[in-house]
């Protein structure tokens, strides 16, 4: 028997199909308006804090600052190899990563749409776009300023908030679900049987 099968219980998904099956009973909503409202909540959930974190580091004049103080701690040969340290040293790589994935966000999203200082439609010059830490100390100080940088902290702190998204999510999936997502379903489905 396949384990990829919807209906299986068996398999990679079975814990996660249990646990919204047993929410789907104990709420009495069905499951797939439950999945639809965990899907548009996960969005606003991350759009929300993505544009406040902008606002709010454009506000402050903050990006910069922190965009710089992540990228400055760097220096790897001042690390132990204690366990407090290797968290250390893990949350700053993960921070530095989370810096240049929103570098490349900002860039996408700012061509595309004309914002944080690119010109709507415009090309990628010839920027690097890097998943390493090398030269970035430079990089930074000539590139991520203004818009952009806050741009990148809006979408660290967006990443960072991932697990408090999720529980968030599932948290007001139900009732989400059946006050906005149950009623549009059956207005929609009741319109079409009545032609």
């Amino acid at each position: 028997m396949n384990k990829n099968v919807p209906g299986n219980n068996s398999g990679a998904f079975a814990p996660y199909r249990k646990a919204l099956q047993a929410l789907s009973a104990r709420t009495g909503t069905p499951l797939s308006s439950l999945v639809v409202s965990f899907g548009i909540l996960h969005e606003l959930t991350a759009i929300v804090p993505l544009v406040g974190v902008f606002y709010g580091a454009r506000t402050f004049g903050v990006g910069e600052r922190i965009v710089a103080t992540v990228i400055a701690t760097d220096d790897d040969s001042s690390l132990d190899s204690g366990n407090t340290t290797s968290y250390v040293h893990w949350a700053q790589k993960k921070c530095r990563q989370w810096v240049y994935e929103g570098e490349g966000w900002a860039e996408r999203v700012g061509r595309r749409y004309g914002f944080f200082g690119f010109e709507k439609g415009t090309k990628p010059d010839t920027l690097t776009r890097r998943t390493t830490g090398e030269d970035s100390k430079e990089y930074v100080a000539g590139h991520l300023a203004g818009d952009i940088a806050n741009a990148v902290v809006a979408y660290g702190a967006t990443k960072v908030m991932l697990p408090l998204r999720i529980g968030v999510s599932l948290y007001l999936a139900p009732v989400f679900s059946r006050r906005l997502v149950e009623p549009l379903r059956s207005g929609f489905v009741g319109f079409f049987r009545r032609r």
